[in-house]
């Protein structure tokens, strides 16, 4: 079983509070996923995030090919991280942690995601032409996004 990682860091120049109001609303999802994925929140965003929360959304992770994807908030501490775990979906195993730390002048957020894919040999064939490329895709858009709403970081800080 091959279990994939995907790390990424992004720094913007808000406070903690706001990154975090922000991140913990599961509604803000839909913004900061790519429209041509489609995605559509079912249930479970109705109240900010906690621990043992399940949500659910409708995505599109490939053309043709529409899904249901169901994450629990397994871990949540206030301000600091929070974990979020594919119960069902497209990934054979994902595990989503979240992290915000305040740095000079904003605040650093990483994500390190561990990962399946599905079909055993045949998922692991195209993974890197397929699967891999989309994920990049999917940050990159979520890295402008956040660019977009709170502005640039400034490095000399």
């Amino acid at each position: 079983m091959k279990i994939y990682r995907k790390q990424s860091i992004q720094k913007l120049p808000i406070s903690l509070e706001e990154a975090w109001e922000f991140l913990c609303n599961p509604a803000n999802l839909e913004k900061l996923t790519p429209p041509d994925m489609k995605m559509t929140i079912i249930s479970g965003a109705d109240r900010p995030m906690y621990a043992g929360q399940v949500l659910q959304y409708s995505v599109t992770p490939l053309p043709g090919f529409k899904t249901k994807w169901v994450s629990e908030i397994t871990q949540y501490v206030d301000k600091n991280y929070f974990v979020d775990v594919q119960l069902y979906g497209p990934y054979a195993f994902w595990h989503h942690k979240h992290f915000v730390r305040e740095i000079l002048g904003g605040v650093e957020m990483e994500d390190i995601i561990d990962y399946k894919v599905p079909l055993g040999f045949i998922g692991q064939l195209v993974h890197p032409f397929l699967v891999k490329p989309k994920l990049e895709s999917i940050f990159n858009f979520r890295k402008e996004q956040m660019t977009k709403i709170f502005g640039t970081y400034d490095e000399t800080n």
